[in-house]
């Protein structure tokens, strides 16, 4: 299966190499930032062994949507997209904080309150919810961001504060921008019968000192969506809900004995399986974006990529 796990690219003007768990981000004449989305697959904050193909073209392209139907609300650092899987952008200072906000008692959160937490990041979750009921409120539960191989952890606002992570004046504007953004993604969702149930959002600081949304929003990697018919029913018959989400490869890694936990093997994902997972995000990108998933020529994507982005920056 043809798909991109890794990139070396040299690109005139080219600074730094970023490697994340998913993308990888090139500096070029310290002005503009080239994104590549791989088809790696990154779960428990450990990255598969196998690429997920045509992954990397989905998730850039819901991205770039969702970007666009957002930026009247909220400033973002998108350019342009030269190719599937590439994003350019405006260079930024990155803020060290993912701002998570969730809709619904779903995930990490029911976790933790099945665990006996009643706060996640100096928030209160309220008595008697049960998994995947709605929050009173949208509740914000930030994590600090994690470099490859180790583990995002939950930060509580003050805590951020406290420790200089972000000053207190931007990040009461990173907490305005992610409420505005989990509105609108909600009212988006809501078009397309969807529930988004909770996502994160990442921000960075152009040269001129303007807060920006970066990377990517309202992907299935990012977020959680639920399909809205049936929504009550479930609940009240105490069934799971019917996701829209990478929530699927988590439970089959937790059944196959993987929480991304030290001493545990990563279980062998065969073809067909892949071939399983790549066949639900076409249907996670039609469902969220209300389109037809256009294949990219995969015949060779890194000559493809290459190519695109030379013509972008040549112009």
């Amino acid at each position: 299966m043809n798909t991109i796990t890794d990139t070396n690219f040299n690109f005139p003007g080219q600074k730094s190499l970023y490697k994340g768990k998913v993308r990888e981000v090139y500096s070029i004449n310290n002005e503009q930032l080239v994104m590549v989305a791989t088809d790696r697959l990154s779960a428990f904050d450990v990255v598969m062994p196998k690429g997920i193909p045509y992954k990397g073209q989905i998730l850039n392209q819901i991205a770039t949507k969702m970007m666009k139907a957002t930026e009247d609300i909220v400033p973002n650092w998108l350019m342009a997209t030269p190719d599937p899987n590439v994003a350019i952008g405006h260079l930024c200072e990155t803020y060290k904080v993912e701002m998570v906000i969730r809709g619904y008692m779903s995930g990490h959160a029911a976790r933790e309150f099945k665990a006996g937490k009643r706060m996640l990041c100096g928030v209160s979750m309220p008595e008697g919810l049960k998994e995947n009921d709605k929050f009173p409120q949208p509740i914000i539960t930030p994590a600090t961001k994690a470099e490859m191989g180790d583990h995002d952890e939950d930060i509580s606002r003050e805590d951020i504060i406290k420790r200089g992570i972000v000053s207190e004046a931007d990040y009461l504007v990173l907490e305005d921008y992610t409420r505005k953004l989990f509105q609108r993604g909600s009212e988006i969702a809501a078009s397309r019968g969807l529930i988004l149930v909770d996502t994160k959002y990442e921000f960075g600081k152009t040269k001129e000192g303007k807060i920006v949304l970066i990377d990517e929003i309202h992907t299935p990697d990012s977020s959680r969506y639920f399909y809205a018919d049936g929504y009550q029913e479930r609940q009240e018959r105490g069934e799971a809900q019917k996701q829209l989400s990478k929530e699927f490869v988590r439970q089959w890694l937790i059944v196959n004995n993987f929480q991304g936990l030290e001493g545990q093997t990563v279980p062998e994902m065969s073809d067909d399986y892949i071939q399983t997972v790549s066949e639900r995000y076409i249907e996670l990108y039609e469902n969220i974006t209300g389109e037809t998933f256009v294949k990219a020529d995969v015949s060779n994507i890194q000559e493809r990529i290459e190519r695109n982005v030379l013509a972008y920056l040549n112009k």
